[in-house]
């Protein structure tokens, strides 16, 4: 039996490495906005998951979050860094898997260039509330999974496969190496 993957006429594998990764990370990231932010992920234990916005993903592809000083998330980063970001940006592209090292601060000209005052709603004192810290998560290894040409185009795909009985996924994976 043949994978799908061998049915299709065109090329859907690519691993990305250097600027060309943190790229794919930047614009899948931006679509989404927020992920699962997962802590203590040791096999055979279930892994505490939250979501949780991101505020910035540098030139580095470094991830960048603000979170209570005394949360659980931080609290468990303290104890474990290995974290695992789950990403989905839409119903059919735009998904990320990272898993990184992630560390706790309380960098105040970070903070105040992360800010956005949508966040009063959790740090009621603004930027300067006792309680913010940031969490930043530097990669380790990344998958993706998207499309080539945009959902629209990979929706036509997808009816003009079905249509025809023939594999025309739009679709583009591979590893990221940051």
């Amino acid at each position: 039996m043949d994978s799908i993957n061998q049915q299709q006429p065109e090329e859907n594998f690519k691993n990305l490495n250097g600027p060309e990764a943190v790229a794919k990370i930047k614009e899948i990231a931006d679509q989404a906005k927020t992920c699962f932010f997962c802590t203590s992920i040791k096999t055979g234990v279930p892994l505490s998951t939250r979501p949780m916005a991101v505020q910035e993903v540098d030139d580095e592809g470094n991830f960048w979050f603000l979170s209570a000083n005394d949360s659980n998330t931080n609290d468990e980063v303290a104890h474990d860094p290995f974290v695992h970001l789950l990403f989905q940006g839409s119903a059919h592209s735009d998904f990320l898997n990272i898993y990184g090292i992630a560390s706790v601060s309380e960098d105040k000209a970070k903070i105040k260039q992360l800010w956005e005052p949508i966040l009063k709603t959790w740090f009621t004192e603004g930027e300067n509330d006792p309680l913010i810290s940031i969490i930043k998560v530097e990669p380790i290894k990344g998958y993706y999974w998207d499309n080539k040409h945009g959902n629209a185009i990979a929706f036509v795909k997808m009816l003009a496969g079905a249509a025809l009985g023939k594999t025309l996924d739009d679709s583009i994976e591979g590893e990221l190496e940051v």
